[in-house]
């Protein structure tokens, strides 16, 4: 039998798609504006190709909402190690990691975001392979696979004996408050080995240099021309998507979501809900940029733009903006989507055209 540690962390990307850039200290805020939680959802799409395999492995879990319940619903032979309080805590996190490490897990997987990442570090570092499931907001750490599907892949593997190959990777982590601010301060907390499999991982997290900010402005010079009469603009996080604001004049959410209508701002900072509701059954369109170094397009640090609003405006009305620095960053490798749903993410598979300078075009693979 392989033993594998699961910690689900229930809250993770509660605050995702409210608009409010993380979960950290506003959980319950989070669940007032209509949050709702996603880890458990995510967590069982990961563990699905081993329902086949469950006469081979066995889970070391928490109590409840932090796996085990999960587990049990699934299927799998499950022993509890830690019960979590009414209301889970990094430091159940880190208590759970250290209790497993203790009875031999092999393989510790976790699902959750940096917050996650970072308890699970400080408990167990890198005596214990460990891999995460993305749960998270924006997640900077490349201890995790790039999707669910990808770490169920993983899993498979890692439980068949073919995934032989560890390697150190940083578990990285920002300052919330600040990043509300529309500060970005990442911070190197230590490495986790993980199973070596370049495929289903997911890269770190690229900033985009000083250098492309004429690159970014012949973007935006672009798009604003081409701008519609009584269209909303959805304009997407990221200093790409900035320099469209700034162009126009515009106050602008680095790392939110704002809403534009004939060049003038309608509203900053909004969520799903608020941006169904303001566009209506009006013209709308989405400006976008993938994340430097790890290629996310949706799914990560903008799961305001979920898959109700991409249904609404449809892949057609889909403006991404990227710098050719940016495209050479990601070595060839697709874009991704990670929306949490398969309809979702197959109507964006393929290929789409990607603004790169003033009057300049390219098309990329989207996966």
């Amino acid at each position: 039998m392989t033993q594998i540690g699961l910690i689900v962390n229930p809250i993770a990307g509660l605050g995702g798609s409210v608009g409010l850039g993380g979960t950290d200290g506003i959980a319950e805020e989070a669940v007032s504006r209509g949050a709702v939680p996603r880890a458990s959802e995510r967590t069982e799409r990961a563990l699905a190709p081993l329902q086949g395999l469950r006469d081979r492995v066995e889970f070391l879990s928490c109590g409840g909402r932090m796996g085990d319940g999960l587990l049990r619903q699934m299927g799998f032979a499950t022993v509890v190690v830690c019960e979590p309080g009414f209301a889970s805590t990094g430091e159940d996190t880190a208590r759970a990691a250290r209790e497993m490490e203790a009875r031999g897990a092999e393989l510790i997987v976790f699902a959750g975001g940096d917050g996650t990442a970072r308890d699970v570090c400080r408990a167990v570092g890198g005596r214990v392979p460990a891999l995460g499931v993305p749960a998270g907001v924006k997640i900077h750490s490349p201890v995790y696979a790039s999707t669910p599907a990808a770490a169920g892949a993983l899993l498979e593997l890692f439980v068949r004996g073919e995934a032989a190959f560890y390697r150190e990777a940083e578990v990285l982590d920002i300052d919330e408050e600040a990043y509300r601010r529309g500060v970005v301060d990442v911070r190197l907390y230590g490495y986790l080995r993980v199973p070596w499999q370049r495929r289903f991982l997911q890269g770190r997290k690229s900033p985009s240099p000083v250098n492309e900010q004429t690159a970014q402005n012949n973007i935006a010079r672009d798009i604003l021309d081409s701008m519609e009469p009584d269209t909303f603009y959805i304009i997407g996080p990221g200093t790409t998507t900035r320099a469209l604001m700034e162009r126009m004049g515009l106050e602008c959410t680095l790392i939110g979501v704002d809403l534009v209508r004939n060049r003038e701002l309608v509203a900053n900072g909004l969520g799903e809900q608020e941006l169904l509701r303001l566009i209506g059954d009006s013209p709308a369109k989405i400006v976008v940029t993938p994340i430097g170094g790890q290629g996310y397009l949706f799914g990560r640090g903008n799961q305001q733009l979920s898959p109700a609003v991409l249904g609404r405006v449809g892949k057609e009305g889909i403006i991404v903006a990227a710098t050719q620095e940016k495209l050479a960053g990601l070595r060839g490798a697709p874009l991704l989507v990670d929306t949490g749903s398969n309809a979702a993410d197959d109507m964006l598979r393929g290929y789409i055209r990607i603004t790169v300078g003033y009057r300049e075009q390219t098309i990329y693979p989207l996966r």
